[in-house]
């Protein structure tokens, strides 16, 4: 006989009982199910039982999740959540060692599930948590019960961090800055005080300025990989939490004590594998990096700023020494003329006003930045790509100026500067951390690709676009390989000239028409009723059988 669809066939233990098979009736209300079960082990009350699954996290079953429940469920007849709820407040706050350290173990484990976390926090319990951290100098097991409580019952978000007083946070705060024993009360710490950096309270402030950057990054460098992974949490969350200045100010400080080279080196290629969550931490790091860069990125040039002239004046210098010292006995006009004409050189549209080229937001000021760290940091390279291009005809010009502030905007794009982070993501660059000055350099590399494929192109003026697609392609493409590092990036776009650019375009160009050549349409016509059959089956097995996505944490969803 075929079985009903609202009924399932599971297995209910209890202690000191044989286990019962019941065909559960999921029309039938919950409490009628409880009552039905009691009755078949003799027991009484049973609305202070409640069911509860034996594998995984425990959950107690409810009205809301019985649903969840499939065939060959295992279920055990428990406590019901309010009658152990009430139980183990009074157990917390015995005075008898043994009673309360068993009572936490038990909250701790217990604290995930969302309908008990309901009637525990309602009997006011994280009050009577918070006192045990702040009047107990205990540090070993009950300490460490106490705070994954917290921690796991703040994680539904019931209740606001600001409920909790400036005591306890102070004490959490000792966890992260004071030498334990016990490893996991440091994590637990960290654990509680990102939350609390990320709930946006004056209690996060306080977090900030009570625990050092010098202390985390000492944290960062124990050799455990959940410590790490907790302190680039609270890194993370801090970073996220401050302004712009002081955000660089942070990172500066950070990138001094060489944060990015241990990244780098004992973790990215020291662990085994990194996982969801470093990789999403190392991914918020890279983009708030980055993020630095937005405001120059749109900022216009100021013609009335005497720093930013001087910048364009020291570009030019760097490129034509030789002809600024025999024109030191000119007169104003013939100096202008001859600045307008070397700034022509250099590739500004509008040579005779070149800030002009530099207003246009994106890139703004950063395509300047770039012009100038390339000048001063590859002055060989810098000089002779304007000068190989002074001595070429007009119309096979490279413009350096013109093609660096569409350079920088393709970069931006790519590495998607000023872009807040994803709650989600992953996708960061091992080379980010590998590399000092990470967006100049690569710019130093690229430029150097756009002039080498410019001249293999034989490109003209009319041009330009052409080849900044092209080379958008070759960066885009080489980014896809993941280079560890610079060097590998160089070595990987070298190789991809225009003429391997042409050759891979024409090869998914075939595989393209050879999917739509008639003879495949015609034989894909024939075929889709059946794919859309297999396809429409597939989906229908997958809603029976359920699936697991990746748990965001409600921490990280306050961050966003």
């Amino acid at each position: 006989m075929e079985q009903a669809k609202n009924v399932v066939k599971i297995a209910i233990q209890m202690m000191g009982a044989y286990p019962q098979l019941i065909e559960l009736n999921q029309s039938k209300p919950l409490s009628a199910v409880l009552k039905d079960v009691c009755d078949a082990w003799n027991i009484s009350n049973s609305e202070q039982y409640a069911l509860q699954y034996v594998d995984g996290h425990q959950a107690y079953i409810t009205e809301l999740n019985r649903m969840e429940i499939k065939n060959g469920s295992i279920l055990k007849l428990t406590t019901s959540p309010d009658k152990e709820a009430n139980s183990l407040c009074q157990g917390v706050q015995s005075h008898n060692l043994d009673v309360r350290s068993e009572s936490l173990k038990k909250l701790a484990a217990l604290s995930s599930d969302v309908t008990f976390a309901q009637e525990f926090i309602s009997r006011d319990g994280l009050l009577f948590l918070s006192r045990t951290v702040e009047e107990d100098d205990e540090r070993g097991e009950v300490m460490c019960h106490t705070l994954r409580a917290i921690s796991e019952l703040m994680e539904h978000g019931f209740v606001s961090w600001e409920t909790f007083s400036p005591t306890f946070i102070q004490k959490v705060v000792t966890f992260v800055n004071v030498n334990l024993m016990m490893l996991e009360i440091t994590q637990l710490a960290l654990m509680i005080l990102e939350s609390v950096v990320q709930s946006n309270t004056t209690l996060g402030i306080m977090v900030k300025k009570e625990v050092p950057l010098d202390r985390l990054l000492t944290l960062l460098q124990l050799p455990d990989q959940e410590t790490q992974i907790k302190v680039m949490a609270l890194l993370v969350a801090l970073l996220q939490k401050v302004g712009g200045r002081e955000r660089a100010d942070m990172f500066e400080y950070l990138w001094k004590k060489n944060m990015r080279q241990f990244i780098h080196k004992n973790i990215i290629h020291n662990w085994p594998q990194l996982g969801d969550e470093m990789r999403h931490y190392l991914y918020v790091l890279q983009c708030l990096s980055l993020g630095l860069l937005e405001g120059r990125m749109r900022m216009a040039m100021d013609p009335n700023d005497a720093e930013q002239r001087q910048h364009l004046q020291n570009l030019r210098l760097s490129a034509f020494p030789i002809e600024v010292e025999d024109g030191g006995h000119m007169t104003a006009e013939r100096r202008r003329s001859l600045c307008a004409k070397e700034f022509r050189k250099l590739g500004f549209t509008n040579n005779g006003s070149p800030w002009q080229d530099l207003c246009l937001t994106p890139p703004g000021l950063l395509a300047l930045d770039n012009m100038m760290y390339f000048s001063t940091r590859w002055p060989n390279a810098y000089s002779r790509f304007v000068l190989e291009n002074s001595s070429r005809e007009d119309k096979h010009v490279c413009p350096f100026a013109r093609s660096s502030i569409h350079l920088t905007l393709i970069l931006c794009e790519i590495l998607r500067v000023g872009e807040t982070a994803s709650e989600t993501g992953q996708d960061f660059l091992t080379m980010f951390y590998a590399q000092d000055h990470f967006l100049h350099e690569l710019f130093c590399v690229c430029i150097q690709v756009l002039n080498k494929t410019w001249k293999e192109m034989r490109a003209t003026h009319e041009d330009f676009d052409k080849v900044m697609h092209v080379v958008k392609e070759q960066i885009s493409r080489t980014l896809g390989q993941v280079p560890t590092s610079l060097e590998f990036f160089r070595t990987k776009i070298s190789s991809l000239n225009y003429s391997e650019i042409l050759r891979r375009r024409q090869e998914e160009r075939l595989i393209q028409d050879e999917a739509l050549s008639p003879p495949v349409m015609e034989l894909r016509k024939q075929l889709e009723p059946e794919l859309l059959t297999l396809i429409r089956q597939h989906r229908l097995n997958y809603l029976c059988e359920g699936t697991k996505f990746r748990k965001i944490s409600s921490r990280r969803r306050q961050g966003t």
